[in-house]
């Protein structure tokens, strides 16, 4: 099955269930796992390349209410390659390209490929969008065994929690630094399932922008900072830009880390299991194997 994946998040799927060989072409955004690199890039961003978070909010922000597409097709590439099935989402409109625009372009192609769209907001909807890409892909043994490994890791960190009756400490996790967004749809069950509550996030709901006050107020005894698209080098220097600022002064004597947004929170596929058990090792790290350098960095 001649596959275009235009969601990083899809490209990973396939890449554990062993599907990479039907793979034709991906997004400009698809790093993972390398092999990807080779495959054809339909997409690209109208967001402008910058460092200042507040400069890509103020794009996006631009970009959307002048009803202007955030990402867009090759259409023509994609045409060339003669998809077979393209594999899109229903979940952000600022993310990724729309599901509207994958099927307005599937009706110019012949034949019309067919399309799997994918919107888990929880891990058993991520665990089903998993399902959805083997049926297509005739994977579903291999889905069979990598969801039973998914399952049994997150439980893993579970027992181990309800063993030691371990604290549960106040956590936030943000998506975004200015403004500052508190990561929602599976962030907080994240948190919740690596041993943590979240003092902000709403499950299943979109991230949402808070006021500083109001985080403050949060009183978080550790902060997360997984910036949307952000790589754990990128993590790592926002954090820092952030902790030299004064208004992020109330920081001070509170943990602070970095993580590696998008192999960890930002993209719904099973590296999501990676996160968890990330959060659980920062959270209670006397309970856990030290962390993965790759995954996150202590950074106060």
């Amino acid at each position: 099955m001649r596959t275009v994946s235009l969601l990083p998040a899809a490209t990973e799927i396939m890449a554990f269930l062993g599907a990479t060989d039907h793979l034709v072409g991906v997004t400009h955004e698809c790093d993972y796992p390398e092999i990807v690199g080779s495959r054809a890039r339909v997409t690209k961003s109208s967001i402008p390349h910058t460092s200042d978070p507040a400069v890509i909010d103020a794009a996006v922000r631009e970009l959307h209410g002048a009803g202007h597409a955030l990402f867009s097709m090759d259409e023509a590439r994609i045409k060339a390659l003669h998809p077979d099935v393209l594999l899109t989402q229903a979940l952000c409109e600022v993310c990724a390209i729309s599901e509207t625009d994958v099927r307005a372009l599937a009706e110019k192609l012949s034949p019309v490929p067919r399309i799997v769209t994918l919107g888990g907001t929880t891990l058993d909807g991520v665990y089903a969008d998993i399902q959805a890409v083997a049926q297509v892909m005739n994977a579903s043994d291999e889905a069979e065994e990598l969801l039973a490994g998914l399952r049994n890791r997150v439980k893993h960190v579970h027992d181990i929690l309800k063993a030691a009756k371990a604290p549960r400490p106040r956590v936030a996790l943000l998506e975004w630094t200015d403004p500052v967004y508190i990561a929602g749809h599976w962030g907080p069950e994240q948190i919740k399932r690596a041993g943590g509550v979240d003092v902000l996030g709403t499950a299943r709901a979109h991230s949402t922008t808070v006021p500083m006050e109001q985080l403050v107020l949060a009183d978080p005894q550790f902060v997360l900072f997984a910036p949307c698209g952000y790589s754990l080098k990128a993590s790592v220097a926002e954090a820092k830009r952030c902790l030299a600022l004064p208004q992020w002064s109330w920081l001070a004597g509170r943990q602070v880390w970095a993580l590696d947004a998008n192999g960890l929170v930002s993209r719904p596929g099973p590296r999501i299991v990676d996160g968890i058990e990330t959060m659980a090792r920062i959270l209670n790290p006397l309970l856990f194997t030290a962390i993965d350098a790759r995954h996150g960095e202590r950074v106060r």
